[in-house]
């Protein structure tokens, strides 16, 4: 096979609608546009979402609630989820994840949440803990670090 051998196949590429070149063409005389009304005028487009002057569905249905666009959402891990790694560990957000406790894309944060208790002595680096969660690492003799990533 050479470059000057290649060719689109069959359809990929159909042919340019030439309109208003004679009525021998099927284009000609009112360019498939119909007779006068609103889409026959020139400059006419259709605006996003127009349903010919019927109420829109997206103005017809309800509008609930609220989500804010700098929210940060937060992966929940328990602390009943660390008692499984081992003792003295550094439990890290990279961790978890190669454990199968986070799923969720690589910039994922992370919340320890203070269900279960954990007996190891733990160094955990997450984005969130809670207060109870905290309290259970703390008293196993473990650390918590907050990481900024």
């Amino acid at each position: 096979m050479k470059l000057h051998s290649l060719r689109n196949s069959p359809g990929a590429r159909p042919s340019r609608k030439r309109v208003g070149r004679g009525r021998g063409s099927g284009l000609g005389r009112t360019s498939g546009k119909g007779h006068k009304g609103q889409m026959a005028r020139e400059g006419h487009k259709h605006k996003l979402g127009f349903e010919g002057g019927q109420m829109p569905l997206i103005r017809r249905i309800p509008k609930r609630g609220f989500k804010s666009v700098s929210r940060r959402e937060y992966f929940p891990v328990n602390v009943e989820a660390l008692a499984a790694l081992p003792e003295g560990a550094e439990v890290t957000a990279a961790m978890l994840r190669a454990a199968g406790l986070v799923k969720g894309p690589a910039g994922t944060r992370i919340k320890i949440l203070g269900s279960g208790d954990v007996a190891r002595r733990l160094t955990v680096k997450a984005h969130a803990f809670s207060a109870s969660a905290r309290a259970k690492i703390e008293a196993a003799g473990g650390k918590c670090e907050v990481s900024a990533d």
